[in-house]
């Protein structure tokens, strides 16, 4: 579907109105395999340089489903200074994001508030039906990543200073887009949860309440301030901040994240011969996984 203004149901109904007058890996403990609801106590809800995702089931239907079940609200919200000149900050605390709110000629983007780094947050974004267009774009970013182009691109990931995952289904960075997952219907809502973890290095993404899997490793060795960024090409998307929360991170998982940057597999682990609790622990955070296949703009386009 074009990035024009509207979709093509609503420019159908503009010509009537003229022509009356004259559109299977391991899981990490706090990835959020037993997440639970922002507004706590929902039990048992399950739960990429870039690895490969792999599904698990969905959580339940009633249940609102947030990974960092340990962690505290963090009331952050979008930034009015960094922010494309086509997005408009609307709603409580203006958490809602609108994207090209007359007609589309580029791509928008808009910055949080949030820095990120050395800390584990979780946030979650509420998307409206408008889904379609070339790119409609999730992740971090420091504040060198563009947040405003005269063109239709895949904006966040275009350079070394962003992290985004399309609607596509692909992510991107350096410019680089690896298949990670099934494209988003177009039209329909979603919801899209989004796990920073500046202990370990790792940037999750989760739809509807699925786990999809690690998208971004090595996000522990960025110097500069990471910041959520959002982005859009399609015309009058809007995106609302639900869920955000924030994980107070002890010693203990600090010494473990620096240990498993050097036994990082599970075959090495094993050979440490370490006790059964302790081992299971450093194991938490292994996701082995196959590497992701790099796609060019052309399989992009052919919907694959």
């Amino acid at each position: 579907m074009s990035d024009l203004e509207v979709d093509a149901p609503h420019q159908q109904q503009q010509q009537q109105q003229q022509q009356l007058a004259l559109t299977p890996p391991r899981r990490r403990r706090h990835s959020g395999r037993r997440g639970r609801g922002c507004h706590p106590a929902q039990p048992n809800a399950p739960e990429a340089d870039s690895q490969a995702a792999s599904p698990s089931s969905p959580p339940s239907a009633s249940a609102p489903f947030c990974p960092l079940v340990e962690g505290v609200e963090d009331n952050w919200t979008w930034s009015k200074r960094y922010r494309s000149k086509e997005v408009v900050l609307s709603g409580s605390n203006s958490r809602t994001v609108h994207f090209h709110p007359n007609w589309s000629k580029g791509t928008a983007g808009v910055q949080g508030k949030r820095p990120l780094n050395n800390g584990r947050f979780y946030w979650e974004l509420h998307v409206s039906q408008r889904v379609f267009g070339t790119s409609i774009m999730f992740g971090i970013g420091t504040r060198s990543a563009r947040l405003h182009a005269n063109a239709f691109r895949n904006m966040l990931g275009e350079n070394e200073h962003g992290w985004g995952l399309s609607h596509k289904g692909v992510l991107w960075h350096k410019g680089v887009a690896l298949l990670y997952t099934k494209r988003f219907r177009e039209n329909q809502p979603t919801q899209i949860g989004v796990l920073f973890d500046g202990i370990e290095g790792t940037l999750t993404y989760y739809k509807d309440g699925k786990y999809l899997g690690v998208a971004f490793r090595g996000l522990d060795q960025i110097k500069e301030p990471l910041y959520p960024i959002v982005c859009s090409t399609a015309a009058k998307t809007e995106m609302t901040l639900k869920c955000t929360r924030r994980e107070f991170v002890n010693l203990q998982d600090r010494c473990r994240a620096v240990i498993m940057r050097r036994v990082r597999s599970a075959s090495r682990l094993e050979k440490l011969k370490l006790p059964l609790p302790i081992s299971d622990y450093l194991g938490e955070v292994i996701d082995e996984m196959e590497p992701l296949r790099q796609v060019d703009n052309y399989d992009i386009l052919c919907d694959l």
